[in-house]
């Protein structure tokens, strides 16, 4: 199997922008189906390269690491079948992939409001660039992890698919919510009018091992914070809600809705349960055995007040159902933060 047009930097193969066909470059046989996983060296993206790997597919990965880390692909590293290509999905792609993964846009805070321009324009101009390939592909087919962000600062509850959102447009978070929900606007139209086979997974809050230390999140934070025996920042009253999926749950979620003969209209994907940011602490500082308190802040502008899935319609066509409790799985976060942290601290 020929890989003159790869480079190896950090135990990652680079893939040279110039071969397009990975397929046919690579001498493949029909058996095995070429996946792009666009944003593959983030938290998400990164956890689904290796199911995609582990199911026997040929993978190419594409990140520009604006907040990706290649570390993330440490595992994907080892395996033949993973082709990192270092690009930005906002250009156009020359990659022959039979399914499409789209994960590329900062998904915290802390990342998309330190560059919102870049955070809008991921979102509408990759979707625009992946329509692109796909149109140019005999059979193609999209799976777009959107975000529970486009219902905004929810009214109704919990929030079906069919909710239209309570979004701010110009607010500090618009950059995230408008530029998923505009993405959706411009996949849709095309499975509307070109006939391409879209699919849109709203994602709620996901956590697990591979989150960064510093994007923003509140598990992410409230970990580093207890394991640091800093205080856990707690903003607001700690009575907003939200759900908590374990990412081996999404990942599994992702998989079968790429599995299906198609799907119409975007799916909720998370976990129903629904816990308040205070009880999240509470659960966090207990796990750590931190001596850490509990310090209060103000709330940030347009932070919504609840948020849990209504998942009914992933339960009926794909038979969605998490597996993994909260304690469980921010137990495997914990142990992941804490085997990381202190190599870091030994580096």
């Amino acid at each position: 199997m020929s890989r003159n047009f790869t480079a190896l930097i950090g135990g990652v193969r680079f893939a040279s922008r110039r071969e397009g066909d990975y397929s046919r470059a690579m001498g493949l046989g029909a058996a095995r189906q070429t996946v792009l996983v666009a944003g593959a060296a983030g938290f998400l993206g990164s956890h689904l390269v290796d199911r995609l790997l582990a199911e026997g597919y040929e993978v190419v990965g594409l990140d520009n690491l604006m907040t990706g880390d290649l570390v993330n692909l440490a595992n994907a590293a080892r395996d033949p079948h993973f082709h990192f290509q270092a690009g930005d999905v906002r250009d156009p792609l020359h990659v022959y992939a039979q399914i499409v993964f789209n994960f590329a846009c900062p998904a915290s805070p802390v990342h998309y409001q330190h560059d919102p321009y870049a955070a809008f324009t991921t979102s509408v101009m990759g979707a625009q660039r992946l329509i692109e390939l796909a149109r140019g592909r005999n059979s193609c087919r999209i799976i777009h992890a959107s975000t529970s962000e486009v219902y905004g600062d929810p009214t109704v509850h919990p929030q079906p698919e069919t909710y239209w959102g309570n979004v701010n447009p110009v607010g500090e978070r618009s950059c995230y919510d408008e530029g998923k929900r505009g993405a959706e606007t411009l996949l849709s139209d095309a499975g509307r009018v070109w006939g391409l086979d879209v699919r849109l997974v709203r994602i709620f809050n996901t956590y697990g091992p591979r989150m960064a230390f510093n994007d923003g999140r509140v598990v992410s934070n409230f970990i580093v914070q207890a394991l640091e025996g800093r205080p856990v920042t707690l903003f607001g009253e700690g009575k907003q809600t939200r759900s908590f999926c374990f990412v081996d749950d999404l990942i599994e979620g992702f998989m079968r809705v790429s599995r299906l003969e198609k799907l119409d209209g975007p799916m909720n994907l998370g976990n129903p349960g629904e816990f308040t940011i205070a009880e999240l602490a509470n659960h966090v500082v207990e796990l750590t055995k931190s001596g850490s308190k509990i310090e209060y802040r103000p709330l940030p502008a347009d932070d919504p007040k609840q948020r849990r899935p209504d998942i009914t319609k992933a339960q009926r066509l794909i038979h969605f159902q998490p597996k993994i409790d909260l304690r469980q799985g921010l137990q495997r976060t914990i142990d992941n933060f804490r085997e990381r942290l202190a190599q870091r601290a030994s580096a």
